[in-house]
């Protein structure tokens, strides 16, 4: 940590930086963001500002970051998001081969006034990928009404992950569980490896599920994975069998049946019936 923080703005030649050039940010003039963009960083990067007067916020993709300020410091790792309140000092440098990120500089206005907070704080296991993919195209559509369609997309992933709610965050640790289930449906899922991954108790974890989506945790991972399986029988001629499997089920009858209580019809008939 660093009792006295100057600026600084020390750039290799190997880092790449898109900014998002003021004419977009002028469309989206509502969402008070006064400059942001998407860094590549390799080698020699180091970013210090003092007292800045928006608010600074870092996402980290992949690698890793170091955040310095006057009292601590703090691992910038992949998934993280660190916000950084307006009038407070900050060193940013790179800390692993290559550091990818996404930033921000939010106006200390009304809209963002609940981050002016009395230090920098980072927030976890974040997955905002749709709001680096929405910064990406900003950046390199030049169609202005194309990037119309983009802007609320930016808004509501800051707005969701900066209004501070707990139902909200815990809402999304909910979501990023089943996105984590959904890219991996053959993984053998229990109700203990769900737990694991989000720390809760299989009590409390029930109750989440039923509260946000109406099923219990299996319930919902079924309804993943018969939904994977109505897909592969529309769209591949694969086997019945090579579908049971790749959606998690080692047992073509307990695949059948409840594929059948799900959907009404057998695998089979449900394949012949939508050609």
């Amino acid at each position: 940590m660093k009792n006295h923080i100057k600026d600084m703005l020390d750039i290799g030649p190997n880092c790449s930086e898109r900014f998002i050039d003021a004419d977009v940010l002028a469309e989206m003039k509502n969402l008070d963001i006064t400059l942001a963009g998407c860094s590549n960083l390799s080698g020699q990067y180091c970013v210090a500002r003092t007292a800045p007067l928006e608010h600074t916020l870092f996402y980290t993709l992949r690698g890793q970051g170091k955040l310095t300020t006057v009292d601590k410091e703090y691992p910038l790792v992949a998934n993280t998001l660190a916000i950084l309140p307006t009038k407070q000092s900050f060193e940013v440098s790179i800390a692993s081969r290559q550091w990818d990120v996404v930033w921000l500089n939010l106006a200390n206005t009304k809209r963002w006034q609940h981050l002016a907070l009395e230090k920098a704080f980072i927030i976890e296991d974040q997955k905002l990928e749709p709001l680096h993919l929405a910064m990406e195209l900003l950046y390199s559509e030049p169609d202005a009404t194309l990037r119309e369609g983009v802007i609320p997309i930016l808004s509501y992933y800051l707005s969701a992950t900066l209004r501070g709610d707990n139902q909200n965050k815990t809402n999304n640790r909910l979501h990023n569980l089943f996105q984590d289930i959904e890219k991996r449906l053959q993984y053998d899922w229990t109700i203990e490896a769900m737990c694991n991954q989000l720390h809760y108790s299989p009590p409390h974890l029930h109750r989440l599920c039923q509260a946000q989506f109406g099923k219990s945790p299996i319930q919902k991972l079924i309804h993943l994975r018969i939904e994977r399986a109505k897909s592969l029988l529309l769209n591949t001629r694969w086997p019945v069998q090579h579908i049971a499997t790749y959606v998690g089920y080692t047992n073509i009858f307990n695949f059948s049946k409840s594929f059948k209580k799900l959907a009404g019809v057998s695998p089979s008939k449900f394949r012949r019936g939508q050609n």
